[in-house]
């Protein structure tokens, strides 16, 4: 299926995350999600025989780095995207794995297809931020795992970096153009309202309470804060391409929608420069969370 008649969800994880570049998406692959995926299953602590639900499933990141793992488990694939289901499905049956697998559509907040008490264990990984009933979700969390069983989530704590200080457009130093950087600003926060996403509305503190009020017990929480010198994406053309999440648009596409062509062209004066060089500045903090059901 092209790029164009897919979901944006589908869209975004298989091309607009890494804005087209291959080498920039096998970077991220490996020096950022790999990581992230072992993390989350080092906690879930999966074993011979038992069953992973991971919500939220995506491109199968989690998924499959569970059956690669322990080969006698078996995993529900659940999203919110059949493009990103059958796209899982198609990777299911060219690894011969089919058997182990099965796909659900289905909400992180609305897991009534599958039985209480039926699962081993629960995964999520950079899902709750785009779910505004996130206390519902742990509930159902909580309600499908059996005794014993084990959640292991990951979430970036998106209040940590933004809003940026005026000067600063993705980390980089716009003092010259901020007048057209606001611009720009403005086009995101009309989509996503700082003040009332879901991606912007918790912190790593309400993780640990929705997890207590669900009735889970033995709750960990680590978060791990990165300010570094932000990673080169690739090139210009990757950069502009890129999308921050599914429901945003890239930089191009921002700037063709509220800037004239002589600001286009003076901010790209500026910014590109920076971007090819590397001089900008990353700031993340990441939350892991993980519990059992007694």
């Amino acid at each position: 299926m092209t790029e164009s008649k897919l979901d944006i969800w589908a869209q975004w994880l298989l091309h607009r995350r890494s804005g087209g570049d291959p080498e920039w998406a096998q970077t991220m692959l490996v020096n950022f999600l790999f990581p992230i995926r072992d993390k989350v299953l080092s906690h879930a602590s999966l074993k011979e025989g038992e069953t992973l639900l991971d919500v939220g499933c995506g491109d199968g990141l989690i998924a499959f780095g569970a059956l690669e793992k322990v080969q006698a488990s078996r995993v529900i694939f659940s999203d919110i995207s059949q493009d990103l289901l059958d796209h899982s499905q198609s990777l299911a049956r060219e690894m011969q794995i089919s058997e182990r697998c099965t796909f659900l559509l289905a909400s992180a907040d609305d897991l009534h297809a599958i039985e209480a008490e039926s699962v081993e264990v629960v995964t999520t990984r950079s899902v709750l931020i785009y779910v505004p009933a996130k206390q519902k979700a742990f509930h159902e969390f909580f309600r499908v795992l059996k005794p014993k069983g084990r959640l292991s989530i990951f979430e970036p704590i998106n209040r940590f970096s933004w809003p940026e200080p005026p000067e600063l457009f993705n980390g980089y130093d716009v003092t010259p153009v901020m007048v057209i950087a606001d611009k720009l600003k403005n086009v995101y926060n009309r989509i996503q309202p700082l003040d009332s996403d879901p991606m912007m509305d918790f912190d790593e503190r309400d993780l640990l309470v929705f997890a207590e009020k669900a009735g889970f017990s033995e709750i960990n929480l680590e978060l791990q804060v990165q300010v570094n010198p932000r990673p080169n994406i690739g090139d210009w053309e990757a950069f502009i391409h890129y999308a921050g999440n599914p429901k945003i648009p890239t930089l191009e596409e921002a700037m063709s929608q509220v800037l004239t062509a002589e600001e286009i062209e003076k901010f790209t004066a500026h910014l590109r420069p920076l971007v090819d060089a590397g001089q900008g500045t990353s700031r993340m903090a990441l939350a892991y969370l993980w519990a059992i059901k007694n």
